[in-house]
């Protein structure tokens, strides 16, 4: 498929997908969500590929969806937007490797929805996040209301969504949606070295640790703690955990 709104850059086992539609702030339109979905069905049979960089061009990360294809919908059709936008997300939730949002500007309406469902955010001082749907008589559509109550608690989530607030990034970083926040000309830089961290560790302890954290968490304890020690056990017949016991033991970095 040739991507006319992804823009995508693989090196060094992290691939980074920038989302260029600079003209209108990168609003999600139909075939946004149509190039990402195809991205990732074929991502996830690569196995040179460990970690996931999400960010915009420009001054934006994501502005919201594109409200002049929203403004024609009928019902159905919106439903159907709405379902696909959610299955798209969804996807990076399950992808098995780490997800990182890099948020340079605004992330407001679907392009919130977007960072979470990112596995973490991390975001320029300049960064702005806000689920502004209400001014336009609408709820979020891509599980926005889902998601933030999970993420940043059921108060945060109720507030930010019924006053329409934006917020900074510090605020944002305040209430756990965001991770991290870094100076605006080194967060491209920083992210980078963050998923270079992560891709450098060559077990499949990775892809366990995310897989168990994002079923876990909608499990009983009890059950989540069980799928946690199947997880660790397992890893004890990979070779390559086998060398980083044995890497640590002799003060070593591990040969993945």
């Amino acid at each position: 498929m040739e991507y006319k709104i992804l823009k995508i850059s693989i090196a060094d086992r992290i691939a980074c997908v920038t989302i260029s539609r600079p003209a209108v702030l990168n609003a999600l339109n139909t075939e946004f969500f149509r190039e990402m979905d195809h991205f990732l069905h074929d991502l996830q049979g690569r196995d040179d590929i460990w970690v996931l960089v999400i960010t915009g061009e420009g001054k934006s990360f994501v502005a919201g969806a594109d409200i002049s294809e929203m403004s024609g919908m009928a019902p159905a059709e919106a439903y159907e937007f709405s379902r696909f936008g959610q299955s798209v997300f969804a996807q990076l939730e399950t992808l098995r490797i780490p997800v990182i949002a890099a948020v340079n500007g605004y992330a407001l309406g679907g392009g919130c929805e977007l960072a979470m469902g990112c596995d973490f955010r991390i975001a320029s001082k300049l960064a702005k996040f806000g689920q502004p749907e209400m001014n336009l008589g609408l709820t979020p559509g891509y599980a926005g209301t889902q998601r933030l109550s999970r993420i940043a608690g059921l108060g945060n989530a109720l507030y930010l969504i019924l006053t329409a607030d934006t917020i900074s990034a510090e605020d944002a970083l305040r209430m756990g949606l965001v991770q991290k926040v870094c100076e605006p000309e080194t967060l491209m830089e920083d992210v980078m070295k963050l998923a270079t961290r992560i891709a450098s560790n060559g077990s499949g302890a990775v892809v366990a640790i995310k897989k168990l954290i994002r079923e876990g968490i909608s499990m009983p304890f009890e059950d989540g703690s069980i799928l946690e020690a199947k997880a660790f056990s397992e890893l004890f017949g990979e070779a390559a955990t086998k060398e980083g016991m044995i890497a640590f033991m002799e003060k070593r970095k591990p040969e993945w």
